[in-house]
């Protein structure tokens, strides 16, 4: 059968406007093209390995690269602002990690305000750290090395991986908690750290999970606690800090942020292609092994935690006094 004139007519009418219905269609269809996760530490460390994982899970799962890109640097500001500057289109991502809670108080002049121009999209592992003392010093419990440090006071070194570092941060606010005089060393990062305390050279350190599993089982460092509030599953029978005090709790929070004001329903993609990882046995494993906790959860979910976690730091830096290299 013919169509009739007022058919045709209406069809050329809207022939014009097919060329932006594609274009339409194709702008929906996120993601269209490959995509950077943006981390802003060098390779092989816990933030990259933490990024690779999930930029894999999400190549498999939205069916484009997802490439990671190193930007080290400034305590990972250098690829926070990256991310801060690139188009709010989600095709460019930042790991977040506990260096943007702390700092955003520790770096009081940065171009860029963490909370406000980066969006979050969802978190992928907690990882508790480890407080632990060298073999040498005479105490297994936290009761028993506040004990001792008061009888001690000033001569009991902490070790730092640097100014600012979640186990510097860790450390300060134990030290804020329980009112200890324990001078800090800062060392050129987590390996020279540990090496200073496996040599004795400091007496206890808060280490993170993933780092601090080796010595432990190999008995060259003493576990006293961890810093969640649950003991952890990698050493479930070490206590929690807050057992003996009250309130204690740090941790390194990672996940995903876009720019701000990168488009609602590109951030319910990716936030629902992570989520999915949770439930996936192999990735579960995978995120277990980092020494991590699964983070689930929505976009708002995650950026309550980062605005505490942010909130809890500020109070930490002013008190300790600690500024920028």
């Amino acid at each position: 059968m013919q169509p009739s004139r007022r058919r045709l007519l209406s069809l050329a009418g809207v022939a014009p406007l097919l060329p932006a219905f594609a274009r339409m269609a194709a702008a929906q269809a996120y993601p269209a093209q490959p995509v950077r996760l943006v981390v802003g530490f060098p390779a092989g460390g816990p933030n990259d390995i933490l990024g690779r994982l999930i930029a894999l899970w999400l190549s498999d799962r939205l069916g484009q690269p997802f490439v990671v890109e190193n930007r080290p640097g400034g305590s990972g500001n250098i690829a926070t602002a990256a991310v801060v500057r690139a188009p709010a289109d989600g095709y460019t991502l930042l790991l977040v990690g506990p260096a943007n809670a702390i700092g955003a108080s520790l770096y009081p002049n940065l171009d860029f305000n963490f909370l406000r121009d980066i969006a979050p999209v969802a978190g992928i592992t907690r990882e508790p750290l480890v407080m632990v003392v060298h073999p040498s010093v005479p105490v297994t419990s936290i009761a028993q090395f506040i004990a001792h440090a008061k009888a001690n006071a000033g001569t009991i070194t902490m070790a730092s991986t640097g100014i600012g570092s979640s186990p510097h941060v860790a450390g300060e606010l134990f030290k804020m908690m329980t009112g200890l005089n324990l001078p800090v060393v800062h060392y050129a990062g987590g390996g020279p750290a540990l090496k200073a305390m496996i040599d004795g050279q400091a007496q206890v350190m808060f280490e993170p999970m993933s780092a601090a599993i080796e010595p432990i089982r190999s008995g060259k460092l003493r576990p006293l606690a961890v810093t969640t509030t649950a003991r952890a599953t990698a050493l479930p029978d070490v206590p929690a800090i807050a057992d003996a005090v009250p309130g204690y709790e740090a941790s390194a929070v990672t996940g995903i942020g876009v720019p701000s004001r990168t488009p609602a329903d590109i951030v319910a993609t990716l936030n629902t292609a992570i989520n999915a990882a949770f439930a996936d046995p192999v990735m579960r494993g995978r995120l277990a092994d980092t020494g991590g906790s699964m983070l689930a959860g929505s976009p708002a979910e995650f950026g309550r935690l980062l605005a505490e976690e942010t909130e809890k730091w500020a109070q930490v830096v002013k008190f300790s006094g600690a500024k920028p290299d």
